[in-house]
């Protein structure tokens, strides 16, 4: 038995068509319409499934840890938008950017080099992008730390820790951490993973 569609389409509803070579970063500021969340990858437009709650809880646990702990020289974003070059605008689930990279209230994307950390959380729907496409992009990029977080097999965020090696210009990895994050780069820092669930500290 094949599965039906949940939803339908009115009959007005159009894709939007690429243009000849794809569509460019500077597009998502101008298609209308597009969801909320919707990455450029290749040129091509990718678009987000909803969140589950784990994904939910993990970015809103790390976001709150990272605002916390990090120096008052760097911020912290959580899903917006970085412009890696014209044809690739990824939404890394949280960032850590240095305060001067905010420059007010109407900017959609960030610089690569403005970016000190990207954090994807992987969700069944983006496994492969983000075990595998947007390291690459990212590394390509010069994006120097990357995280990236699994549902372990408790529901607890299990979270693997990369750094650019430059000479290799490929993203190594430093760690794989448990119930607890502890680590020194990009600044000094100590997670408690099985909060998850907590809603206050």
């Amino acid at each position: 038995m094949s599965a039906a569609p949940e939803f339908e389409l009115d009959e007005k509803y159009n894709y939007p068509v690429p243009p000849p070579g794809g569509w460019t970063a500077d597009d998502l500021d101008r298609l209308p319409n597009l969801p909320r969340r919707t990455e450029l990858i290749d040129g091509s437009l990718v678009f987000m499934s909803p969140q589950t709650r784990f994904h939910m809880r993990t970015m809103r646990l790390l976001e709150n840890s990272l605002l916390e702990q990090a120096p008052d020289d760097f911020d912290v974003f959580r899903e917006f938008s970085v412009r890696l070059d014209s044809r690739n605008r990824l939404e890394p689930d949280v960032l850590v950017v240095p305060t001067g990279a905010d420059t007010g209230p109407n900017q959609t994307f960030l610089r690569p080099q403005d970016v000190i950390l990207a954090v994807e959380v992987v969700s069944e729907e983006s496994a492969v992008r983000d075990r595998e496409i947007k390291p690459r992009k990212y590394t390509t990029a010069g994006v120097v730390h990357f995280w990236r977080v699994e549902s372990g097999g408790d529901g607890l965020p299990v979270v693997y820790v990369y750094e650019l090696d430059p000479a290799l210009n490929a993203y190594t990895p430093t760690g794989i951490h448990h119930n607890r994050l502890k680590l020194d780069v990009p600044f000094p820092l100590e997670i408690d993973l099985t909060a998850i669930n907590h809603r206050r500290r």
